[in-house]
């Protein structure tokens, strides 16, 4: 499991996938949304630009992303 430091409110799904190399782009980010293949906190999400934040975990593509506040 790997582990993405949140340092505001909330990061886009896609944005996230990109940032945490799930993704080689935001482009691939959103297709695989779109494709029901990333999950958070267990249930599928397609909506691309979903507000992912603290405590919440990612799934996609066989790795697992616990998303955690900066202190």
């Amino acid at each position: 499991m790997e582990t993405f430091i949140l340092r505001g409110e909330f990061i886009a799904l896609c944005d996230l996938l990109k940032l945490t190399g799930i993704a080689d782009s935001g482009g691939q980010g959103k297709s695989m949304v779109a494709e029901g293949l990333v999950s958070v906190d267990g249930e599928i999400e397609r909506r691309k630009t979903a507000k992912i934040r603290a405590g919440q975990q990612v799934k996609a593509m066989g790795q697992t992303v616990q998303v955690l506040a900066a202190d």
